[in-house]
């Protein structure tokens, strides 16, 4: 989503994390491999309707900051302040400076495994409300420390980002009637007198508190994930076509919102499988202008991005394209090449073959060009 002012995401990472223990404040911890901030960072920066991520840590981490998002395009962090209130206030201010926004997704450090889909979600949501959450039922009984009970029907377990749009969220922070202890920016626009919608959250957001919390994190990560993709695009009028990353001279062209890359939208459709990440159509959306005639490529890379913040490599990936014409054989090695320098790997594991259908179905009448993809992510180390 791109506005006449961006979509900026704010992450709150000013905090000492003392009691994640390790010694570390625990943004700066490590997961498979990656500081907990670099997965949120890498998470946001990813995600196709966000155009900038800002980052707030605490006094004297500017060293942990560059060494944990080291290799990154980063603006320069902000300097929080001494309660959470103060360093998201701190962080608006900062984006105030720079121009503004439409709207800012605030989100924890300590919650480093964000879904794409809530974004969207919360992205959706702001069309209609000026203040959105997501949030998952409580599944757990409830009693008072008093001793009293609750029904827990009532209360739902609140998480981050939470998306607002930003002069809603600036004024609710400069409010002289503010709570100064907010634990949330709900908490904060609600003051205010700004309603808050709820989407759904999602259980991987958990945040990161004890140290127990990070053993687990690391313990239910699957070793191996593996997708499947599928697309077909039809015949229209023309004398070349997108496929497998290249641009090939036929009689014909394919018909499609994008460049109609029918091989790179299955093993789009793949990564995101693997991860769980729904399909194309979920953050390509053929009805946002923006995506008229876009190459293919950006919609691989945003997944092959999307499994790099997951803590995945790309370990393989398997096309097949099925068509009578036009001939694939020639033209095979040039797709692997260029798959492998979009997702960033070594073309040895990327595998391109063809197949007819033996002049079966809307290929073989050669109507059109289906393909299928398998990918195959491992865990990094």
């Amino acid at each position: 989503m791109s506005a006449e002012q961006p979509v900026v995401a704010l992450i709150v990472a000013a905090g000492s994390g003392s009691r994640a223990g390790a010694g570390v404040p625990k943004q700066y911890r490590e997961i498979d491999g990656k500081a907990v901030l670099a997965h949120a960072f890498d998470a946001l920066a990813a995600h196709p309707a966000i155009d900038q991520v800002r980052v707030v840590i605490g006094a004297e981490q500017e060293d942990r900051f560059a060494k944990a998002l080291s290799g990154r395009p980063l603006a320069p962090p902000i300097t929080g302040g001494n309660t959470r209130q103060q360093s998201v206030r701190l962080g608006l201010e900062a984006i105030a400076e720079s121009g503004g926004a439409d709207l800012v997704l605030i989100h924890d450090a300590a919650r480093p495994f964000l879904p794409a889909a809530v974004v969207d979600r919360l992205i959706e949501a702001c069309a209609e409300n000026a203040a959105v959450i997501p949030a998952l039922p409580v599944t757990d009984s409830l009693a008072r420390s008093d001793g009293g009970g609750a029904r827990r029907e009532d209360f739902v377990a609140v998480q981050t980002p939470q998306a607002f749009r930003f002069n809603e969220i600036l004024r609710a922070h400069r409010s002289p009637d503010r709570p100064e202890h907010a634990t949330d920016d709900a908490e904060i626009v609600r003051a205010a007198g700004i309603s808050v919608a709820i989407v759904e959250g999602d259980r991987s957001l958990d945040k990161l508190t004890f140290e127990e919390d990070f053993a687990g994190r690391e313990a239910i990560r699957p070793a191996t994930r593996v997708g499947m993709g599928y697309d077909v695009h039809a015949f229209a009028p023309g004398d070349s076509l997108c496929l497998g990353g290249i641009e090939i001279a036929h009689d014909r062209t394919l018909a499609g919102h994008s460049d109609a890359d029918v091989a790179l939208h299955a093993l789009t459709d793949a990564i995101l499988g693997a991860l769980g990440e729904g399909d194309i159509g979920t953050h390509f959306p053929p009805s946002d202008p923006q995506w008229r005639g876009a190459p293919s490529h950006r919609f691989l890379s945003h997944a092959a991005s999307l499994a790099a913040a997951a803590g995945y490599a790309i370990a393989h990936c398997d096309v097949t394209i099925i068509c009578e014409v036009p001939k694939i054989g020639p033209h095979r090695d040039a797709m692997r090449a260029r798959i492998a320098d979009i997702l960033s790997i070594d073309a040895s594991t990327v595998s391109v073959k063809a197949t007819t259908t033996e002049g079966l179905g809307f290929t073989g009448r050669r109507e059109g060009i289906a393909a299928q993809a398998v990918a195959t992510l491992s865990a990094k180390n």
